[in-house]
């Protein structure tokens, strides 16, 4: 061979690497599948009795003969039974003259009540007036406040209401958390059930339907409780659970009618989860159309967000990120086949809820949960570049201003916002543009609550760093460290989502609970530090209780 010549040795193309992750099939099998005649139905009989006693609730709470401290117990009870969407005009109204009357109550449980049902519905009570009385001459809440079980319990529901530069609510939440911890050993059963829930999840923070599961348990065991209220409250759950699991059927339907699982086996398959999440948000029946659309655009950010976090190559993504802005059908002929599935399901999507809105003569604004759609993969995007390119945010804050874009809070409201198209108008969504307080507070929330929750699994599969590793890297300090800072940022985001809910609000309250409800899902998901989201087996009992066990008539 002359040293001109060269061998040429045939070379295979380069592996193409992804950063695959590791996530568990669902839990639930076909289990939420099954035919919907096998699903339990209302008899008409039923029905009726149900009517009437819906009837005889709101003639409660219009009853002009009770006291204002009865209507306070009476109110309290039908929202936290879940039951108090009937009567949202009754309950207004009846708060406000509760308000204006201005008696002063002695009791430290009717005290916190009053002032958390007052807060709950947007009036600016003030904490001073009312809780001054329950401390001592050295300005500490009186140490005979800890024999009172009730009453520490409503002041630590109460505290939770608190917004910036009150600090006697700070101080009540310290008192009533550090004793109602002790109290839990030596507590009997049922009192001891009721603290532990609470420490666990505080009203605010709560989902309305778990909450109110949870509360129907414990009203049933109150001897004084209402027959009427209890028996109301029990069918009311019942039915909408019934109908929670024909839409659930109908979202899972959609979903393996496309066959994501077999086609895309790297995304995660939390379809029942992510239903829960949309029934977070929007649970109210006479927004049907409104949950499944939210379950399914949950299913669509998730199955996008893994792929740009743990399969796209960039050069994919590139291409994904482009037919988005561009939103034309024909624009999927440049995506490889696996995004052509995505984009046209994406595409379908949108469509079909415009057609929904247009079909029942609503006026359409889905050019802004369009254009939020487009952002939000645009912010996906930008976190797939600094994986590529091993960028490391130098700053907690720079890594904040692109990951809370990501947090899909502006997207989640403008969809919640199109399925309650009977009330949200266009300046509503509008407002969703105008960098609103409450929107840039929950994203935060979103955020760094997602980051506490799922850092160390995201690290395993190639992330950003997250929240947690920024802020540790700038301030030179442990994991525990940073957690315990950044949780501290989160509580401040609730006194900023608690004053945005306060009267007068830039938009109809109804509408901005949305918002709130974002924040309620994320505490659920995400508290004590896991992803109950991605570890779908964390979040079974509370899927159960939801959607699958109706509430039992001995309850």
């Amino acid at each position: 061979m002359s040293s001109s010549q060269v061998t040429v040795v045939p070379t295979s193309p380069p592996k193409t690497i992804r950063h695959t992750a590791d996530f568990h099939p669902t839990i639930w099998g076909d289990q939420f599948l099954k035919d919907t005649s096998e699903l339990k139905t209302i008899d008409p009989t039923t029905q009726e009795d149900y009517e009437q006693l819906k009837q005889e609730v709101k003639w409660m709470i219009m009853d002009t003969s009770q006291t204002n401290a009865q209507k306070l117990h009476l109110i309290d009870a039908i929202q936290r039974l879940g039951v108090d969407y009937h009567f949202p005009k009754e309950i207004d109204d009846a708060l406000e003259k509760i308000y204006s009357d201005n008696i002063e109550y002695n009791d430290l449980y009717t005290v916190s009540i009053h002032f958390r049902l007052l807060r709950q519905q947007g009036i600016k009570i003030v904490c001073t007036d009312v809780f001054e009385k329950f401390k001592d001459d050295e300005g500490k809440f009186k140490a005979s406040l800890i024999n009172d079980v009730p009453g520490m319990l409503n002041l630590y529901e109460a505290a939770h209401f608190a917004i910036h530069g009150e600090d006697i609510l700070d101080e009540a939440l310290t008192f009533t958390t550090t004793h109602l911890k002790s109290m839990v050993s030596c507590a009997s059963p049922h009192p001891a059930k009721q603290i532990n829930h609470a420490l666990n999840c505080p009203l605010r923070k709560g989902l309305p339907r778990l909450e109110a599961r949870f509360f129907i348990s414990v009203y049933s065991r109150d001897d004084l409780h209402n027959k009427t209220l209890l028996k109301f409250a029990k069918l009311d759950f019942n039915m909408l659970q019934a109908m929670y699991q024909k839409d659930l059927k109908d979202v899972l339907q959609w979903w393996n009618d496309v066959d994501f699982i077999s086609k895309l086996p790297y995304a995660r398959q939390r379809m029942v989860e992510e239903y829960f999440w949309a029934l977070g948000i929007i649970f109210e029946p006479q927004y049907a159309f409104g949950i499944r659309s939210m379950a399914k655009l949950i299913c669509l950010i998730t199955l996008i967000d893994d792929t740009y976090d743990s399969y796209g190559t960039i050069e994919e993504l590139t291409l994904f990120t482009e037919a988005v802005k561009k939103w034309d059908f024909g624009a999927a002929d440049m995506l490889p086949d696996y995004m052509k599935l995505i984009y046209k399901t994406l595409f379908d999507f949108f469509g079909e809820m415009e057609e929904c809105v247009v079909k029942k003569g609503e006026p359409c604004y889905i050019n802004s949960p369009k254009f939020w759609m487009q952002r939000i993969v645009q912010g996906y995007f930008a976190e797939a570049r600094w994986l590529n390119e091993g960028y490391i945010p130098t700053t907690f804050e720079e890594y904040i201003s692109l990951a809370a874009e990501t947090s899909a809070v502006e997207l989640m409201t403008s969809v919640a916002f199109f399925g309650m198209d009977d009330i949200a108008t266009k300046e509503d969504f509008d407002w969703i543009s105008t960098n609103p307080k409450i929107i840039n507070t929950t994203r935060l929330i979103g955020r760094l609550m997602n980051d506490i929750g799922s850092s160390k699994f995201e690290q395993k599969r190639g992330h950003i760093p997250s929240g947690v590793k920024c802020y540790m890297k700038q301030h030179g300090v442990s994991n525990e460290e940073a957690v315990e800072a950044i949780m501290e940022h989160v509580s401040n985001a609730w006194k900023d989502v608690n004053e945005e809910m306060l009267k007068p609000t830039a938009i109809s309250r109804s509408l901005l609970e949305r918002v709130l409800n974002y924040s309620r899902v994320i505490h659920i998901l995400y508290k004590d530090d896991y992803d109950a989201f991605t570890d779908a087996y964390k979040l079974k009992d509370q899927v159960i209780l939801l959607l699958k066990d109706p509430v039992p008539p001995h309850e």
